[in-house]
């Protein structure tokens, strides 16, 4: 590799790694928490546990709980009724000022043996809530989830041209050398570059699916645009619905139509994954990678018949697989623990470039690589002889 495009590689490196560091922090530290969401939320106590029943105790129909939730908010409208795999006796019910409104108004949980509430969670509030938000969005909606997707790809950048400047600065080195015997600039240098080779597979994984989930409502609203308007293309210009029928026919329905598959979540009519004349069922299937994706029953909203049902696009399903994907939600605690050491790991790693940057930002290159490689830093590569601000 030439020097110059050697130079060039590092000049990469160095602003990408520096603009985003700060940002990619936060994420790490609000992230750590947010892969134990559920067992955490439920050491808070804003989980319910439903009562021990016989295993054959019956289910009650699923339109008893939807008016139960429209009894305890009468002005609001029931948007999304939803279950858990590893929750089968409950049902969640989440409500919105309108059926369109983007920011829920209530969400319930319900026991489905008796339909009685077990838990009004707590919505905007919390440890929890505070985390995700700024791990999501900064507190700043849509532009503050973009933002930090560009953080993002320059993640990816820098630790693309991490790689490519690994193996001349390194070549003379074992690896996993850390020079204990030298200055500590020297030692968090080897340390900061260990471990940085050592989670580059994870941090490209968690990096890649964390900027595919910041364009999740970009994705979505093309794909109800396009996708979504074809499939109820056939009720354009009907009148608006004068009532809604039932939704537990609507669940019927869309499991009949799909053997296979159980329910993830129903969209009421006017929600933004439904239309306004329609119920959509968001099938789900049994195995650990199929219960992350999702295929759509369109169900006419007043005769309950199935009107429309495809797979979700290409660019749907990598939305699907990349949240989970994110979080290390797929292969239960096991992969949620090392997910968290991974992810520690890589604090270590931003927090030691920005330790170096700081210690060296007054240091000429020729001094950096005397520090990288006092064998042969000639030999590696020769820069001019011009004081710059290097980092790791």
């Amino acid at each position: 590799m030439s020097t110059t495009t050697l130079k060039a590689w590092y000049w990469v490196h160095k602003w990408t790694s520096l603009i985003c560091t700060v940002f990619l922090l936060m994420l790490c530290i609000t992230g750590l928490p947010l892969i134990f969401y559920h067992e955490i939320d439920h050491w808070l106590g804003n989980a319910a546990e439903p009562p021990d029943m016989p295993v054959d105790t019956p289910r009650i129909s699923v339109d008893r709980i939807v008016e139960a939730a429209r009894a305890q908010r009468p002005d609001d409208a029931v948007q999304f009724v939803s279950r858990e795999p590893d929750e089968p006796h409950v049902w969640f019910v989440v409500l919105g000022k309108t059926p369109d409104a983007q920011e829920a108004s209530a969400f319930y949980t319900y026991d489905a043996r008796t339909g009685e509430l077990l838990l009004d969670y707590p919505l905007d509030q919390g440890f929890m809530h505070f985390m995700f938000t700024l791990h999501v969005d900064l507190f700043a909606g849509l532009p503050g989830t973009l933002f930090l997707g560009f953080m993002g790809l320059l993640f990816v950048a820098s630790m693309v041209s991490g790689v490519v400047v690994y193996g001349p600065f390194m070549r003379k080195l074992p690896f996993g050398t850390v020079r204990r015997e030298r200055a500590a600039r020297t030692k968090w240098l080897d340390l900061h570059n260990l471990l940085g080779i050592t989670t580059l597979v994870w941090a490209s994984v968690v990096g890649i699916t964390g900027v595919v989930n910041t364009l999740a409502w970009p994705i979505l609203g093309y794909w109800q645009y396009t996708e979504l308007a074809d499939m109820t293309a056939s009720y354009r210009g009907k009148p608006p619905l004068i009532g809604v029928g039932s939704t537990q026919q609507a669940i019927t329905a869309a499991r009949a139509a799909e053997p296979g598959m159980d329910l993830s979540f129903i969209a009421f009519p006017g929600t933004l994954f439904s239309s306004p004349h329609h119920f959509t069922a968001y099938m789900t299937g049994t195995t650990p990678l199929t219960s992350k994706l999702l295929k759509p029953v369109l169900i006419d909203a007043q005769t309950s018949a199935i009107t429309a049902q495809r797979e979700l696009p290409w660019y749907v399903t990598a939305l699907l697989v990349s949240q989970p994907l994110h979080f290390g939600d797929y292969g239960g605690m096991p992969l949620k623990i090392l997910w968290a050491l991974l992810d520690v790991l890589t604090i270590i790693v931003l927090g030691s470039g920005l330790y170096l940057w700081l210690k060296r930002r007054n240091i000429s290159v020729e001094e950096w690589l005397h520090d990288v490689q006092p064998e042969a830093s000639d030999a590696v590569v020769s820069f001019p002889a011009v004081p710059q601000r290097e980092s790791a």
